[in-house]
C-alpha cells in the first residue's frame, strides 16, 4: 500500500463535520481549510472514504501543489509532477475543472489547456510516444488555485458523491444529500427520537436521517471513478469497502421519521425516492400544513429547509410564513428545531433568538442554520430488576 495525500471538499462552514467523519474512519487529518479537509490515506482509504463519507462531494487524490503566478510557471511545475505514477500509457486524461480565487492566473480555459499540455509533454518522454491512444480508463483532473497556490489532483469519485442513487425526482430549491446529512450531524438527533421535516419537498432530509439511523453508508449502491484505476488500486478494495458497509447496517432499528408537504407532486417525488432508497416503512410522508404540526411525543426534533424568498415575488410572503412557523413550532414546547434558511430576518419573525447560528454557504448563497434547543429528555434510570 502507498500513502497518499487525500482531500475532500465540503460546503463552507461545515468543515468540522467532515473532519469528524474522516477521523471516525481512522485517518490522520493534515489540514483543515475553508471548504476542504486534507488527510493521509492509502488505497483502502480511497475506497472507504468514497463509500462511507456522507458530507463531501468527492474524494481527491493530490498529485502535487506549488506556487505559480505566470503560465510558464504553471506549465513547468505541472510538468515536474510524477504523472507516470498515476496515468498509464493508454489512460484518457483531461482537466475536468479549473477554479481560481484571488490569484494572478484566473482564466479557467487557459489553465486547463496549459496543464493538459504539460502532462502530455512529460508522459510523451516517459512513455516514448508522440500520440496517446487515450482509449483506457479515465483520469479526470481538477485544478484549484487559491492566492497563487496551485493544487493539482485526480478525482477518484467521478460523479459527485451527493448522488447516492435514490434521488431521481426533485422539486424546486432542493438541498443536496451531502448538505442534508451535514445538517443532521450538527444536531443531537439519535435514531430513537422522533424527527419531523414539515417542508420535506422530495424527502432529502428524512431519507438522509433514515440512512444515518439505519447506519446505511451513502456509497453502498454506486460506482466510483477509481474503480477502473487498476494501475493504482485493485477494484476489490471497493468491493471490500461495500461489504464492510453492508455488515454495519442496522436493519432492526426502529425509526420515527415524518415528512410533511402541501404539494402533492413533492410528496409523490418523496415517496418515489424513498422506494429507490429501499427505505419503505421507515419514513411516513403525508400532505399536511406546517401550521398543523403536532405530536403526542413530549420530546422530538424538527430539521427543515423552508422557503426563504429566493425569488423577488416570494419575499413579501416570508415574514408571515416565519411568524406562523414560530407559532407552530413553539407549541411543541420541549422540542428542538433546526432551520436552514437564506432569509436573514428569520429570527425576528420566528419570535425567538436562536441558541446557535451557523453560517453555511450553499454554493455561492449565504444561508444560516438556526438552532432552537428545547428541554433535554431525562436520562433513564438503570433497571436492575429481574437480572444480574
Amino acid at each position: 500500500m502507498n500513502e497518499y495525500e487525500l482531500f475532500t471538499p465540503c460546503h463552507f462552514g461545515l468543515e468540522s463535520v467532515l473532519k469528524r467523519e474522516v477521523m471516525d474512519l481512522g485517518y490522520e487529518i493534515t489540514e483543515v481549510a475553508d471548504g476542504r479537509v486534507s488527510f493521509k490515506g492509502d488505497e483502502t482509504a480511497i475506497a472507504r472514504c468514497n463509500v462511507f463519507l456522507r458530507t463531501t462531494e468527492r474524494v481527491m487524490l493530490k498529485v502535487g501543489s506549488f506556487k505559480a503566478v505566470t503560465f510558464d510557471e504553471l506549465f513547468e511545475k505541472t510538468k515536474a509532477l510524477p504523472w507516470e505514477r498515476f496515468i498509464p500509457k493508454d489512460g484518457r486524461f483531461w482537466v475536468k475543472k479549473a477554479s481560481s480565487i484571488k490569484s494572478k492566473l484566473f482564466s479557467p480555459s487557459d489553465i486547463q489547456r496549459i496543464v493538459k499540455k504539460a502532462i502530455v509533454d512529460r508522459l510523451s518522454v516517459k512513455y516514448n510516444v508522440l500520440r496517446f491512444p487515450e482509449d483506457g480508463s479515465e483520469y479526470p483532473i481538477r485544478i484549484t488555485i487559491l492566492k497563487d497556490e496551485v493544487t493539482v489532483a485526480l478525482d477518484t469519485s467521478g460523479e459527485s458523491l451527493h448522488k447516492r442513487g435514490y434521488r431521481k425526482l426533485t422539486v424546486k430549491a432542493p438541498i443536496t444529500e451531502t448538505l442534508a446529512a451535514a445538517l443532521i450531524s450538527l444536531t443531537p438527533w439519535k435514531k430513537d427520537r422522533i424527527l419531523i421535516d414539515p417542508f420535506c419537498g422530495s424527502g432529502t432530509i428524512p431519507i438522509e436521517a433514515a440512512m444515518i439511523g439505519l447506519n446505511i453508508a451513502p456509497g453502498m449502491r454506486r460506482d466510483f471513478q477509481a474503480m477502473t484505476w487498476d494501475n493504482i488500486m485493485p477494484k476489490r478494495l471497493f468491493t471490500e469497502a461495500k461489504k464492510e458497509a453492508e455488515d454495519m447496517v442496522d436493519r432492526g432499528a426502529k425509526l420515527s421519521i415524518q415528512g410533511y408537504d402541501l404539494d402533492p407532486y413533492a410528496l409523490d417525488a418523496a415517496r418515489g425516492n424513498l422506494t429507490l432508497a429501499g427505505l419503505e416503512g421507515n419514513i411516513h410522508f403525508q400532505q399536511r400544513d406546517m401550521r398543523d404540526i403536532s405530536s403526542a411525543k413530549k420530546y422530538g426534533f424538527i430539521i427543515t429547509n423552508p422557503p426563504y424568498g429566493e425569488r423577488l415575488e416570494e419575499k413579501a410572503a416570508m415574514p408571515q410564513l416565519y411568524k406562523e412557523m414560530g407559532e407552530a413550532f413553539g407549541r411543541l414546547e420541549e422540542w428542538s428545531y433546526y432551520i436552514i434558511t437564506g432569509f436573514e430576518d428569520a429570527p425576528k419573525y420566528l419570535g425567538r433568538k436562536p441558541d446557535k447560528n451557523r453560517k453555511i454557504y450553499n454554493g455561492m448563497m449565504k444561508t444560516y442554520f438556526y438552532t432552537y434547543q428545547g428541554a433535554r429528555p431525562p436520562k433513564q434510570k438503570p433497571n436492575y430488576s429481574g437480572g444480574v
